[in-house]
């Protein structure tokens, strides 16, 4: 499903046996037991509070349940905090999820999200690392709800760079899948296999496996034979090892060439 983005808390570079291990549970697709090692400091601490709404968030996007559970979470880390930055962070997240719901047709709430979006900007300092995220999420829904090209170029530009200064890698090889996808709407391909090759590199340098599939698919799409049909083949591959992305799944079935989302 084009423009599933689910970049969200963490780069991939851990440092603390916990994270490490959400890490590797998450990047897996073990997303409710990456939640369940977040459980005891989300109860009182907001930042754990809202890593564990987008662990679940994350897990609504590439399966396509889950919803309640992370609306759930979510107004739990909405419960609990207390700085401009945590609140901007936790609209950020609600914004998100409303997007979501939107785009998998569970529910519109698309007037949802531009407000929750927008109250995360007004919330956000400008140096805050949740802006970058802000950013690509206003990106995606200028592009996916509101048909805004140029303004999803512009937002998906801004995360880009924002990912880069606050290296964010994880959320750069979101910014390169999208920026990439653009430019193939525009028919350049040279910079979109350029933009999907380093998407799929940081995927892979950084242990992110539920989203490697997706970049293949995309780098196969403007790569020619056999090239196009091995990279396809290695996307079929991994999504019937972990069973996600569920839409991917389906897309593949046939081999035809998927338009990634991831």
């Amino acid at each position: 499903m084009s423009g599933s983005g689910s970049a969200g808390s963490g780069t991939g570079r851990r440092s603390d046996p916990l994270q490490d291990a959400v890490w590797r549970l998450r990047s897996r697709g073990c997303w409710s037991d990456a939640a369940a090692l977040l459980d005891p400091s989300a109860a009182t601490e907001p930042a754990a509070a809202l890593q564990r709404t987008a662990v679940l968030i994350e897990a609504c996007l590439f399966t396509g349940s889950g919803w309640a559970a992370a609306e759930t979470a979510l107004r739990a880390a909405e419960a609990l905090v207390r700085t401009d930055d945590e609140r901007g962070a936790a609209a950020c997240e609600r914004g998100h999820l409303a997007y979501a719901s939107t785009l998998f047709g569970v529910r519109d709430r698309a007037d949802e999200a531009r407000s929750a979006l927008g109250r995360a900007a007004a919330l956000l300092p400008p140096g805050s690392a949740h802006r970058p995220v802000l950013d690509f999420r206003r990106g995606l829904l200028a592009q996916h709800v509101a048909h805004d090209p140029a303004g999803a170029q512009a937002a998906f530009t801004r995360a880009h760079a924002g990912a880069t200064a606050h290296g964010n890698d994880l959320l750069r090889s979101f910014t390169w899948r999208h920026l990439a996808a653009m430019a193939e709407e525009d028919g350049d391909l040279a910079e979109a296999r350029r933009g999907f090759a380093e998407s799929l590199r940081i995927r892979e340098e950084l242990g992110y496996l539920i989203g490697v599939a997706p970049a293949l698919t995309a780098l196969a799409a403007v790569e020619s034979e056999p090239e196009a049909t091995r990279l396809r083949a290695e996307a079929h591959r991994l999504v019937r090892l972990l069973g996600v992305p569920a839409w991917l799944a389906d897309q593949l079935k046939p081999a035809d060439p998927a338009e990634q989302a991831g």
